[in-house]
């Protein structure tokens, strides 16, 4: 008699909760769970990590700063994460489900990341930067953070393929000035459960829609992108 298979209600959004959670649920306190569960489903996949204050987690959980900073001690004391640097927080190995890379090995060096991230940023027609110190640093963080380059990558097309559909939908808009602008997108991507070729697609549907709009919308034109001030 065959099983049916089972599908999630929501692709998005969800966390493996297996040994390594039934693990923790023996280990600590309801807060202290609370408080991974969450950290669980807002850390970076391949990585197992997330920059956020106590305050910022706090706010979230509806908790005071204190009950979270008592919370976050416990997880560091019991080795179930690791302090980083001031707002960057790990989780370790033992209660982290998947599987990750080095960091030196997954992601290269940073000079090669940040090239990579900046050749792509730049090339898109609905950006107006020059790649600032700003910009740099927030590379820099992200290749701290394990951030893989591809995810960033992904997050610049399918920001900037949005941002097409809006300019066409409406004749005229801001350019782009900042890659943070792309950085609300990450976590979106690191939760996709799609195959490599849905990106492929969405390459070829950035290039078709900035082609479309480039060629209706001439660099003199009254509707075309223009810097706010």
């Amino acid at each position: 008699m065959s099983t049916a298979r089972l599908h999630l209600k929501q692709p998005a959004g969800w966390f493996a909760a297996g040994r390594e959670v039934a693990c923790a649920l023996t280990l600590l306190s309801d807060m202290a769970f609370k408080l991974f569960v969450w950290m669980c489903l807002h850390a970076e996949r391949s990585a197992g990590s997330l920059r956020a204050s106590p305050v910022a987690m706090g706010r979230s959980l509806g908790k005071s700063e204190d009950q979270i900073t008592a919370a976050l001690n416990e997880l560091l004391h019991k080795g179930v994460c690791e302090q980083i640097d001031d707002s960057m927080i790990e989780i370790t190995d033992r209660f982290w489900p998947y599987e990750r890379l080095p960091r030196e090995n997954a992601l290269g060096s940073l000079p090669t990341y940040l090239g990579r991230v900046k050749k792509v940023f730049l090339q898109r027609c609905c950006v107006r930067s020059a790649f600032t110190a700003a910009d740099e640093k927030l590379v820099t963080e992200l290749f701290r953070k394990g951030v893989p380059i591809e995810n960033v990558e992904r997050a610049i097309l399918l920001g900037s393929l949005r941002k097409y559909v809006t300019l066409l939908n409406h004749g005229k808009g801001t350019p782009i000035t900042t890659l943070h602008y792309f950085t609300g997108l990450l976590d979106e991507i690191d939760r996709m459960e799609i195959s490599a070729n849905y990106w492929e697609y969405v390459a070829r549907k950035l290039a078709a829609l900035e082609l479309r709009w480039h060629r209706s919308t001439p660099s003199d034109a009254p509707n075309a992108l223009t810097e706010t001030k």
